[in-house]
């Protein structure tokens, strides 16, 4: 029987131990296995740290403790391992003292954070996935600031892609925005989740290397501005990095380095499919979560995807059978005047703008757009009827379509709903061109509401039910595929009897996180999230078509094999200190 001295745990004789070879002691939760090796006396943490095994049960050799379950090797001695995938195992100082075996359960001193900072980023080099989710569940454990590990995930990011900012990062900054709105037992599973696709994107990439900025700070804002926008439109992306990194170390503010990365991305026509002023507006607001200082690090990951784009004034779509580059031309002139024009508060005509904004005809909607500014609705009011008006082709997305056209439809969410966000960030009237090339795409996406869903309205409100009986049901349709309008429906009930808007939006968080979800998911939910907020004190009605929007995006996506759910169960499991090798 072991018996304690203050944080020393008897272990028995030191005859006994020579004799059994392993003696096991009760101690820091999981017991420690005790071993009499070639001489001397050694303890370990009992758990393997990969998936929990006794190591008591593993075989010695040379000084090598192996677990038997996947192989794991460790020194015995430092507890270090020879196995990238599993963990350094804990060890405790031991003393004989008369011929009785002592073990120190408060001996072992290691800096815990760095440690599994450490650990964060060998599961990114590795892609080990499991180690990555053990490292934040151990990070968030100790208090570390989610902030931290993002700007790790973020570090790794920039600096191990040569391509630049990618899905990856975008992953990561939307669930980092999402973090305080899931539930507990999500949080650690959605970092998980932005960190293990940033190291995909990753995986067998070549790193990028820094430029250097130019040797002065005698360059004016808008001369850099200038060169930054004329390297980009000849595809220089050496000449526009070191602009950029000029700005950033000549201590430019957020929005004026924010102004010049959006004039860039707006001086052509929905670059790459909306994903680059949505991976400029990622990188701004992850700078916004981890301290604009990291803008070096971080911004000129940018420049490349900036360059290289896809400009959709080149594309078929754009040009015939109507030219609609033709329709925004004549307007650019006038936009400095539109946007420098006194906001009015009073300004009613919302509704009827986004109406025309999802018609048939380009040209109205860019007259309406110019209308409103002139009538003072301002940018924040024109970005959001058109941010707006996207939200609705996702909620009216008929099922008749293509499965792929979901995403059409989503691209053009999620880059107005990132030009809004930017517009907050940095306005100008370069920026405000975004507003009507949005505008064109919503129009582009037309036929994807023909024949339109219906949307939910008071036939749908149904009877009087507890939000956790509707949460319930809902959670259970997007275990059957293709449940697209009752889940649009359900959502609709749900907010249309009063119940809390956050609780709805944390189980489709759950709902997301424990799907293998494909990119455009992530962005689904982050950009609907968002628009909800922004929509729900003036217009509730509104905000909740959005959120059924994020309701039929995801039942569409739903469910998967949910694999990396599987891994993350592991990681909890371990964390907790449960037996892995027990039975249920």
């Amino acid at each position: 029987m072991a018996s304690e001295s203050g944080a020393m745990v008897r272990v028995g004789t030191l005859t006994e131990l020579a004799e059994h070879g392993c003696l096991i002691v009760s101690g820091d939760r999981h017991g420690v296995a005790v071993f009499f090796h070639e001489g001397e006396v050694f303890a370990v943490d009992n758990r393997c740290p990969h998936m929990g095994f006794p190591l008591s049960q593993g075989s010695l050799r040379c000084g090598i403790l192996t677990c038997h379950w996947h192989h794991a090797r460790f020194d015995l001695r430092s507890g270090g391992t020879f196995d990238p995938f599993a963990d350094d195992v804990r060890v405790y100082a031991t003393a004989v003292r008369d011929g009785e075996v002592w073990v120190d359960l408060h001996s072992d001193l290691t800096d815990r954070v760095n440690t599994s900072l450490a650990r964060l980023r060998d599961g990114l080099e590795q892609g080990l996935s499991l180690v990555t989710i053990k490292s934040v569940l151990a990070l968030l454990d100790r208090n570390v600031a989610p902030e931290r590990i993002l700007a790790t995930g973020a570090e790794f990011g920039v600096r191990y892609r040569a391509a630049g900012w990618g899905p990856g990062l975008t992953i990561l900054t939307a669930l980092g925005n999402l973090f305080g709105s899931l539930d507990d037992d999500e949080r650690s599973l959605a970092l998980s989740h932005g960190l293990i696709r940033v190291a995909d994107d990753c995986a067998g990439q070549p790193p990028r290397f820094d430029l250097d900025p130019l040797p002065t700070r005698e360059v004016s804002r808008d001369r850099l501005k200038t060169w930054f926008r004329q390297f980009v439109e000849v595809r220089d992306r050496d000449g526009a990095e070191r602009v950029l990194r000029t700005a950033i170390a000549n201590r430019h503010s957020p929005a004026e380095i924010s102004d010049l990365l959006l004039a860039a991305a707006t001086d052509h026509y929905f670059l790459n499919g909306g994903h680059t002023v949505d991976f400029l507006n990622k990188a701004g607001e992850l700078l916004d979560q981890v301290g604009w200082n990291e803008a070096a690090t971080v911004l000129p990951s940018l420049v490349d995807g900036l360059a290289r784009a896809q400009r959709s004034e080149e594309s078929n779509a754009w040009r015939h059978p109507v030219d609609l580059i033709a329709l925004v031309e004549p307007v650019l002139p006038r936009l400095a005047d539109l946007w420098a024009r006194p906001v009015d508060a009073d300004w009613t005509g919302f509704d009827e703008l986004v109406e025309t904004l999802l018609g048939e005809d380009p040209a109205a909607s860019v007259a309406a757009l110019v209308a409103a500014l002139e009538a003072g609705a301002g940018t924040s009011e024109v970005s959001q009827a058109v941010s707006y008006a996207a939200a609705l082709r996702v909620a009216r997305f008929h099922t008749s379509n293509e499965f792929g056209d979901w995403i059409t439809v989503l691209h053009t969410l999620s880059y107005a709903n990132a030009l809004q966000s930017s517009l907050c960030r940095s306005s100008s009237p370069e920026a405000l061109r975004g507003v009507f090339h949005g505008a064109l795409r919503i129009y582009l996406d037309r036929f994807l509401n023909i024949p339109a869903a219906r949307l939910p309205d008071a036939r749908d409100v149904g009877k009087p039910a507890s939000a956790d009986a509707l949460l319930d049901e809902l959670l259970a349709l997007f275990d059957r595929q293709q449940e697209v309008n009752p889940a649009g429906i359900l959502a609709y009930r749900f907010l249309a009897q009063g119940h809390s808007p956050e609780r709805l939006i944390a189980v489709l968080g759950r709902v997301l996180l424990r799907e293998d979800a494909e990119f455009h998911s992530y962005q689904m939910l982050e950009a609907g999230v968002q628009q909800y907020r922004r929509l729900r004190e003036k217009r509730p009605r509104a905000a909740s078509y959005v959120l059924v929007g994020v309701a039929r995006y995801l039942a569409a996506h739903s469910p998967t094999s949910r694999a990396l759910l599987q891994t993350a169960r592991i990681a909890q499991r371990l964390h907790r200190g449960e037996d892995l090798t027990a039975d249920g």
